[in-house]
C-alpha cells in the first residue's frame, strides 16, 4: 500500500503532517519505540497506550527465530500477539544479522542464531515472507548495512547489493493492500553514492522511504550532507524515515532536512542504566548528590513518574536493584521523547522551528 504525507504545516524543510494508512494514520513527524521481542524492554502494551505512541518497532531477526513468524502469525500477528491497535513496524533483521559478520553473497546471507547457534539462511524474499506473517504495518527491505567509516569499494558495493535486494523483495511482496514496503537507501557518508542509491530505490516505486546506515558512530558533520543528500531525492509526498536515530539533536537536524520518522533504542537503554532524558540535558540519577532530592526527574515533565516521585526515590531504586526503577526510568524517557518530538511539531506549526532548533542545540550540542 503507497503511503501518502498530508502535509498541513511547514517551516523551511521541516514539516507536519499525517500519513494514513490500512489501519489509520499517525502524525508525522514521530518517534516510535522500539519493542525488539515483541515488547518495548521492562513496560508494557498498556503502557505505550497510555503514553501516547502511535507506532513501535518489531525486530524481524529476533523474533522469527523466538518465537518464530509462524507462531506469531497464528496468534494474529504482532498486533494481536502483542495486543496492540496502533501501528506497527517491523525491520528486516539485517542489521543485527550483520553484525553477526554472516557469509553474504548476492543471494542472501547465512548467519548463526545468537539463541542456539542454529544456521539460518535469509533472503530478500524470505525477509518480505518473514515480515508479512508478523503482520506488520511498514516492513523494510533487507540491505547491506556497510560500517563506517569504510573504503569506498565497500560503500559501492553495498549500495549494487542493496539495490539488487530491492528489487527482489518489491518483486515478493504479495500484502500489498494492507501493508506497505518501504525501500532504503544506503551509500555510507558518501554523498554521490547515497544520491545515487536514492535515485535507483525511487526508480523501484516503493510505498516509503528510508535512509540507514547513517548515526552509526560518525559525526553529525558527516552525518548530516549524505542524509540531505538522500533526502534531496526522495519523493515529497510520500514519508521518509532515518532509521536508527534517538538523539535530541539528532532529530531535530533531520527534521530540518524534511525526515518525518524516527526509531531508537536510546531513551530505553538510557533509561535502564539510570540516565534520565530532561530539558536541560541528561542526569545520571544513580550520582549521590540526588539521595536526599525532592526534585522530580525533570520539573517541565507532566509524566506521571515526574508527578508521583522524587529524583531521591528514583536513585534508591536503581541503588538497591529494584527491577522497578528501569521501568518507571523508561516510561518517563519515552514519555519524554514523544512530547518533544510533540513540540517539533508545535514549533514547525507556529513558525518558529528555527527557534526550536537552536534553543535545543544550546542543550544537546
Amino acid at each position: 500500500m503507497k503511503l501518502r504525507i498530508d502535509v498541513t504545516a511547514r517551516d523551511g524543510a521541516a514539516r507536519v503532517g499525517e500519513v494514513r494508512t490500512a489501519r489509520g494514520t499517525f502524525r508525522t513527524p514521530v518517534f516510535m519505540p522500539v519493542g525488539t521481542r515483541g515488547a518495548v524492554r521492562t513496560i508494557a502494551t498498556a503502557d505505550l497506550e497510555a503514553l501516547g505512541a502511535e507506532i513501535v518497532l518489531g525486530n524481524t531477526y529476533h523474533l522469527m527465530l523466538r518465537p518464530g513468524a509462524e507462531v506469531i502469525e497464528a496468534l494474529g500477528g504482532l498486533h494481536g500477539f502483542e495486543d496492540w491497535r496502533g501501528h506497527v513496524l517491523t525491520d528486516s533483521g539485517g542489521y543485527q544479522v550483520f553484525s553477526l559478520q554472516p557469509k553474504v553473497d548476492d543471494d542472501g546471507a547465512t548467519f548463526r542464531s545468537t539463541y542456539d547457534g542454529s544456521l539460518h539462511h535469509l533472503t530478500p524474499e524470505l525477509a518480505v515472507r518473514r515480515q508479512e506473517q508478523l503482520g506488520a504495518d511498514i516492513q523494510m527491505v533487507l540491505d547491506v548495512c556497510a560500517p563506517l567509516p569504510s573504503e569506498r569499494s565497500v560503500l559501492v558495493a553495498a549500495v549494487e547489493r542493496t539495490a539488487l535486494w530491492a528489487a527482489r523483495a518489491r518483486s515478493a511482496h504479495t500484502r500489498v493492500e494492507d501493508q506497505a514496503l518501504f525501500g532504503i537507501v544506503q551509500g555510507g557518508d558518501d554523498v554521490a553514492l547515497r544520491r545515487e542509491s536514492a535515485q535507483r530505490t525511487v526508480a523501484l516505486d516503493f510505498d516509503g522511504y528510508a535512509v540507514g546506515g547513517l548515526s552509526v558512530g560518525e559525526s553529525r558533520e558527516v552525518m548530516l550532507p549524505a542524509l540531505q543528500a538522500a533526502v534531496d531525492e526522495l519523493p515529497a509526498d510520500q514519508p521518509r524515515y532515518f532509521m536508527g536515530l534517538g538523539d535530541p539533536l539528532g532529530i531535530v537536524e533531520a527534521v530540518a532536512l524534511g525526515v518525518d520518522m524516527f526509531d531508537c533504542v536510546l531513551p530505553t537503554r538510557l533509561a535502564r542504566h539510570g540516565t534520565i532524558l530532561t530539558s536541560s540535558g541528561r542526569l545520571n540519577i544513580k550520582r549521590a548528590e540526588w539521595a536526599r532530592s525532592s526534585e522530580p526527574l525533570d520539573p517541565t515533565c507532566g509524566c506521571d513518574v515526574c508527578r508521583r516521585h522524587s529524583r531521591g526515590y528514583l536513585r534508591h531504586l536503581f541503588v538497591v536493584g529494584e527491577p522497578t526503577a528501569a521501568r518507571l526510568a523508561t516510561l518517563h524517557n519515552i514519555s519524554w521523547l514523544l512530547r518533544f518530538v510533540e513540540g517539533i511539531r508545535t514549533a514547525v506549526r507556529d513558525g518558529r522551528f528555527e527557534a526550536f532548533r537552536r534553543a535545543v542545540a544550546d542543550v544537546w550540542g
